[in-house]
């Protein structure tokens, strides 16, 4: 049965459970990390302001993890029913993502030093943030796609089997 497998939780797909975690966190990151800028100049030291942001970061790319793992094991299952090539743009999406975010990470992590190479790691850290949201806003167009305009949805429900050819005739609101 379908909730025995260890990708489902309540009779739906872990990925989508989980993924998104890491979209708000794309989101919120790089408020935090202007946030944690503005608490160094004005209320705290700024390595340690600087800490938060950086926890942030790690949640993110873990979080990011956790959703690309997920991803990967129902693949199988999903690649019935939708287009090979908006599944592979989806994972090179999240490959990116994941690389940019690792990236950010190490040189957000480098604005804990109490010096002056900390102080301009925390301002490109905070910069780097902008490409972590432009690569999360890629992951999740793709993946926005592959559920409202291709239907990866149908893999999981009683029609699975009918609906491999038929996805974006039924989901796509230009193509009535």
């Amino acid at each position: 049965p379908r909730h025995s497998e260890p990708t489902m939780l309540n009779n739906l797909p872990l990925h989508a459970l989980i993924v998104h975690m890491p979209i708000a966190l794309t989101v919120l990151v790089p408020l935090f990390a202007l946030l944690g800028l503005w608490l160094g100049r004005r209320v705290m030291k700024p390595h340690v302001a600087w800490a938060f942001p950086v926890g942030m970061l790690a949640l993110l790319l873990a979080s990011g993890v956790a959703a690309d793992k997920t991803g990967e094991q129902q693949e199988d299952k999903v690649e019935r029913v939708v287009p090979e090539a908006a599944l592979e743009r989806h994972e090179e999406a999240a490959e990116l993502f994941l690389l940019v975010t690792g990236g950010v990470l190490v040189l957000a992590a480098g604005g804990l030093m109490n010096n002056s190479l900390g102080r301009t790691l925390r301002v490109v850290g905070t910069a780097g943030t902008l490409a972590v949201l432009a690569a999360g806003w890629n992951v999740g167009h793709s993946g926005g796609q592959l559920v409202y305009v291709h239907n990866a949805g149908a893999a999981y429900g009683s029609g699975a089997a009918n609906s491999a050819g038929s996805s974006t005739e039924t989901t796509d609101p230009h193509n009535p």
